[in-house]
């Protein structure tokens, strides 16, 4: 019994040394950062980590602080541009913590501050620019958003990194004109489309047409050319057999082209002077001599 109550103060020991271990040893992540506050206070030689971080049990009071970047969503807010048009806008804003120390001292929850201070800031900056601009120019308007954000933000340790705006539901009448706008635009750039198509079209038919007389032409030339020049080696031959050929053998083509007019049906023929040259001996041969034809020969 005695051994036994000699054990209790020892395993009591054992359990306050290692409460007192586990309480004064913290292991500090690489994206986080210890605030200590000891009796209270803090400051910038109080902030510790990454790694292990030695603490004072009962005396310091560590807060833990994320430093990696986190988002939060903006619900839809509505919002009066500067021409007095409803406009519903949602955005998301990226940001993280850049000064531990002040997100702890500063503020209390800064998130929820920031999408605070978020939907006045965003009716402040649409309250200066036209519908038009606001659906057309939403990179400036995020960057606008950016830099104000970051601007009231800086005062609690934070870092405003990108703000993006997600929607902007314009006015119904809005929608309907634009969706007008955009069947006239489609409209418009069909006519165009198509016109250009056709007009393409008849630039390549006007361009086959010529190219096609073109070639029609200088193949007729070709062909001409070749036919004179075929002529005129006809000719060149006749020529030089003609020069060849006898009276004889004159006489005798003469005689077959009168045979082949007298089997024709026409009563009237045209006859050259040579056809009558040379048909001349033939008459003489064919013809019985006069008396003072064969006096004169006998003579």
């Amino acid at each position: 019994m005695d051994a036994f109550g000699a054990l209790i103060p020892i395993g009591v020991l054992i359990i306050v040394a290692v409460w007192l271990l586990t309480s004064a040893v913290r292991i500090v992540n690489e994206y986080d950062r210890l605030v200590i506050f000891r009796f209270g206070r803090t400051g910038p030689d109080l902030m510790k980590g990454p790694g292990i971080v030695l603490l004072i049990p009962w005396v310091d009071r560590p807060q833990r602080v994320d430093l990696r970047e986190k988002f939060i969503e903006v619900p839809s807010q509505t919002t009066i541009t500067k021409d007095n048009a409803p406009i519903n806008i949602d955005f998301l804003i990226y940001w993280r913590i850049a000064e531990p120390l002040k997100s702890v001292v500063n503020v209390v929850d800064f998130a929820g501050a920031l999408q605070g201070i978020a939907t006045t800031t965003l009716r402040a900056v649409i309250g200066d620019i036209l519908l038009d601009d606001v659906l057309s120019k939403r990179d400036e308007i995020n960057q606008v958003l950016r830099v104000k954000l970051d601007e009231q933000t800086e005062r609690w340790g934070g870092k405003v990194t990108t703000v993006e705006i997600r929607e902007i539901i314009p006015p119904r009448d809005v929608q309907e004109a634009m969706n007008r706008m955009l069947s006239a635009e489609r409209n418009r750039r069909a006519v165009i489309t198509e016109s250009e198509g056709t007009r393409q079209s008849t630039i390549n038919v006007a361009e086959g047409d010529k190219q096609s007389q073109i070639l029609r032409a200088e193949g007729e030339r070709q062909a001409a050319i070749l036919r004179a020049e075929g002529f005129a080696l006809a000719l060149g031959t006749v020529f030089n057999v003609a020069q060849t050929v006898d009276s004889k053998t004159m006489t005798l083509q003469y005689l077959d082209a009168l045979r082949a007019l007298g089997s024709s049906p026409a009563t009237k023929f045209v006859l050259p002077m040579e056809f009558t040259n040379l048909l001349r001996p033939l008459v003489e041969l064919t013809t019985p001599a006069t008396p003072a034809a064969r006096s004169t020969n006998s003579s």
